[in-house]
């Protein structure tokens, strides 16, 4: 995006200078004296008028064009300059599993999940975030940015539609870690969440996974997401293709969890409910702190030349009416 902007705006305040000129000129129109009948030059008296109309817009035009050439109009882009060893690189790793329609949280996990990862990006302008979301297997929504908008943009449109039914959570959690082996941050943090049980045959082992991040000193916060007990959860569909809810236990491997947490040195958090899970991503914030300075680059485009050129222009028009066509006419 282009901004535009005077660097000296208060030269601009020399087109007051300009109720006085043109109150001069006005007035050079109100010849005193008696006027008396002549036939000389009487074919040349309207282009006599027009060359004199002329001299005095370029009077105006030369000195509009100093003026605007003095506050220096400019264009700028700003871009930021930022020292990425010094921050945070975060990949965000996303349950999508059709489980996470379940009611136990408001509206259903999946939806509580997302409003609150959100709030998560917007209070880590400095960091680079990521996003993977998976189910029976896992895919990269979003690697590492700074682009916060693309990453708020891929939260709010997770779903489960296309992808196989399961949970594959080793999956998940490796393709995290190998968006962060090459990262050069400060600190390299995978968030896991899932709301279940891995149960997808030949997929990459939570533990394996794990053991690869402490290897690449990736340290990983994870999260159970589901009450404790029952919960209304998607078990079939109707003949309309509509998700049949009823009420079936809660089952999270926290173990597995726990142990992949402490594997990597980070921690463990059961959120059973909104406010939990929105406690959990806040001391996730304040467990991970950011030294990374961000200073703005301002990119100008200078446009004074252009005014001194049409200066010089009217200049030398000024000249040719002044002292060549006027003279022919007179």
């Amino acid at each position: 995006m282009f901004n535009f902007e005077f660097y000296s705006p208060w030269f601009l305040l020399l087109f007051l200078l300009f109720i006085p000129l043109l109150f001069r000129d006005i007035s050079k129109k109100k010849v005193k004296g008696i006027k008396v009948p002549t036939v000389k030059n009487m074919n040349s008296n309207g282009n006599i008028r027009l060359v004199l109309f002329l001299l005095t817009l370029s009077k105006y035009i030369i000195l509009s064009a100093l003026i605007v050439a003095m506050a220096r109009p400019r264009t700028f882009t700003i871009s930021q300059d930022r020292d990425d060893t010094k921050g945070v690189d975060i990949m965000l790793s996303i349950d999508v599993s059709l489980s996470m329609l379940s009611r136990d949280l408001t509206p259903d996990r999946i939806s509580a999940l997302k409003d609150i990862a959100v709030k998560f990006v917007q209070k880590r302008p400095n960091d680079r975030i990521g996003v993977v979301a998976y189910a029976a297997e896992a895919f990269t929504k979003v690697p590492v940015t700074s682009d916060h908008e693309v990453v708020i943009d891929e939260i709010k449109h997770l779903s489960s539609a296309g992808l196989e039914p399961g949970t594959a959570i080793g999956e998940g959690l490796s393709v995290a870690v190998n968006h962060l082996i090459k990262s050069k941050a400060k600190s390299k943090v995978i968030i896991l969440m899932t709301d279940g049980v891995s149960n997808i045959q030949n997929a990459i082992p939570p533990q394996v996974a794990a053991e690869l991040a402490k290897n690449n000193n990736i340290r990983v916060y994870s999260i159970g997401i589901g009450t404790n007990g029952y919960a209304l959860m998607p078990t079939s569909q109707d003949i309309f293709g509509d998700l049949i809810f009823t009420e079936t236990e809660v089952t999270i491997d926290e173990n597995t969890l726990r142990e992949v947490a402490q594997e990597t040195g980070g921690k463990y958090f059961r959120a059973t409910s909104n406010s939990s899970l929105e406690e959990i991503y806040n001391e996730i914030n304040q467990l991970e702190k950011s030294d990374v300075k961000v200073s703005k680059l301002y990119n100008y485009e200078e446009y004074f030349k252009f005014f001194l050129w049409i200066a010089l222009a009217m200049l030398i028009i000024d000249a040719l009416l002044r002292w060549v066509i006027y003279k022919i006419l007179s």
